[in-house]
């Protein structure tokens, strides 16, 4: 059986509503499932599978209606993990 697993560095930030995302424990990541890919809290449902559909224009609540399984606090988790993914100092040599 695979392991599931947090996705490492993420800690509990504060959301724009005043409530905590607790990105730790709702982006998840396991080898046997989606390649391994960040997932929403160990659904087949990928973190960029929201980016995705944000990048296409969809409202956060366009997103939950095509994908009931996710709520609100997901949704800001996985753009707060794709900020992290990004937010990176780049050296120049």
């Amino acid at each position: 059986m695979a392991r599931l697993s947090y996705v490492a560095g993420m800690t509990a930030p504060s959301s724009p509503s005043g409530g905590s995302v607790d990105a730790v424990r709702r982006i998840t990541t396991n080898p046997a499932q989606c390649g391994g890919r960040p997932c929403v809290r160990g659904m087949r449902i990928r973190v960029t599978d929201v980016l995705d559909l944000l990048a296409e224009g969809l409202s956060p609540s366009e997103i939950l209606e095509e994908l009931p399984d996710l709520d609100a606090e997901d949704v800001r988790a996985c753009v707060q993990f794709a900020r992290r993914r990004v937010d990176h100092a780049v050296l120049a040599g």
